[in-house]
């Protein structure tokens, strides 16, 4: 009887696991920043490969003193940036963080982010899955930002 209970948690153990590794990211480095700069941003893939939608709900990062989400939008002919509540990955399906649209925006560094160092961030989910993970930090050539931009207006 011992043995079953020991097996019946072991094999629930094993589902929750691969409940929360059904979410996960790719490609995902921080921006590079000079010294004096007080925010930086991270980019990345969140891929979803669940039946249900889900959405990246908020971030925390030891390297700053406040992560929020953003995107940027056309506002009275000027791109800005705004906050948003939650990024949304849908039902077996991802979604790109790219520089000119969604990020993971930095804020009150704690030191400079420089090319080659690593950040430590955590993406918690509306499903109630959690990723900690370092990411490098890389530099971001304007050419590839305008890149982007352009694609998103075409």
């Amino acid at each position: 009887m011992k043995y079953r209970s020991s097996l019946l948690g072991l094999t629930l153990g094993f589902a929750s696991l691969s409940a929360f590794a059904s979410v996960d990211i790719h490609d995902a480095y921080a921006r590079a920043m000079p010294p004096s700069a007080p925010n930086s941003a991270a980019f990345m893939t969140i891929e979803n490969s669940t039946n249900n939608d889900i959405s990246l709900i908020s971030a925390t990062s030891p390297a700053a003193g406040n992560v929020e989400l953003h995107n940027h939008v056309m506002h009275d002919g000027m791109m800005k940036m705004r906050q948003v509540k939650e990024i949304d990955v849908p039902a077996n399906g991802k979604v790109v963080l790219e520089p000119g649209g969604l990020h993971v925006m930095f804020f009150d560094l704690t030191s400079p982010m420089k090319e080659g160092d690593e950040v430590s961030l955590s993406l918690m989910f509306s499903d109630g899955s959690k990723i900690n993970q370092n990411i490098p930090v890389k530099k971001i050539m304007v050419s590839e930002m305008h890149k982007h931009k352009k694609k998103d207006h075409h």
